[in-house]
């Protein structure tokens, strides 16, 4: 990407381009163009200092990178070229996907994370992002179930963009999945530990939805960090691992939205 060159999109005010991107892989289209993505990730860069991120992602040393980078501002860089593949997911899987890099358009967003307390995200970054991510999901057609949290598809590996990012509210302007999660209440749950046919319904239902999960009736460690990535994205008061009948119903409801958009 050189100096000169426009961003792919209008609400990144220029470019500061990262070394750290190759060609997407995979089979490619009809017309034999290449691969597009079809996937948005949202990250947080989980550093304290916003340019210190910026320089991190444009490190060859750090083989990590982006395609946007927006700052507590709201001011966005691009650093990839949308249709190159970034390295922001790392070791990833949805919906049968492992290369989630070459089907996947990826945006950092400046934010010191867990690491730093994790912050809220200022209204300006947050306007800023939404924007950002409307213009991709128009110009590629990528489908609400198809904008994930770094967390979603690296569970237990990573929390990003953690539990504080407005999710409802960009699924409200149209970018990514809701279901209003039901109040958090006592009742049947399962954890860590348990087994049984209920617990290989409810692995049944989170593969169903794209996460990696093996359907083996045996609630461990990994089916435990598949819920608490689930919670931090849709049922954000409160993530613990564990399927309470909140985190159960609002599964189950997405479930019911994914398949209803599918039938359309």
């Amino acid at each position: 990407m050189s100096p000169t060159t426009t961003p792919d999109s209008r609400f990144a005010a220029r470019i500061f381009p990262s070394p750290n991107h190759g060609e997407r892989k995979g089979a490619p289209s009809a017309n034999g163009a290449p691969r597009r993505p079809d996937m948005l990730i949202l990250h947080y860069t989980g550093m304290a200092n916003a340019g210190e991120a910026l320089q991190w992602l444009c490190n060859p040393v750090s083989q990590v990178s982006s395609h946007y980078f927006v700052f507590e501002n709201g001011h966005t860089l691009q650093l990839v070229p949308e249709a190159r593949r970034a390295w922001h997911a790392g070791a990833s899987h949805w919906a049968g996907e492992t290369d989630i890099n070459s089907c996947s358009i990826g945006i950092e967003i400046a934010n010191p994370g867990h690491p730093g307390g994790l912050p809220d995200f200022p209204p300006e970054q947050i306007a800023a992002t939404l924007n950002l991510c409307r213009d991709i999901c128009e110009r590629w057609a990528i489908p609400p179930a198809r904008v994930l949290a770094h967390s979603d598809i690296a569970p237990g590996r990573k929390i990003d963009p953690g539990e504080k990012f407005p999710w409802r509210h960009f699924a409200e302007a149209g970018v990514g999945l809701w279901s209003e999660p039901p109040p958090i209440r006592g009742g049947r749950f399962f954890a860590r530990g348990d087994s049984g046919q209920p617990v290989e319904a409810l692995q049944a239902m989170f593969a169903m939805l794209g996460y990696g999960v093996t359907v083996d009736g045996i609630y461990d460690e990994k089916l435990e960090a598949v819920v608490a990535a689930f919670q931090r994205h849709w049922r954000q008061d409160k993530v613990d691992g564990v399927a309470d009948a909140s985190t159960i119903t609002t599964l189950r409801d997405l479930l019911a939205v994914t398949q209803g958009s599918r039938v359309a």
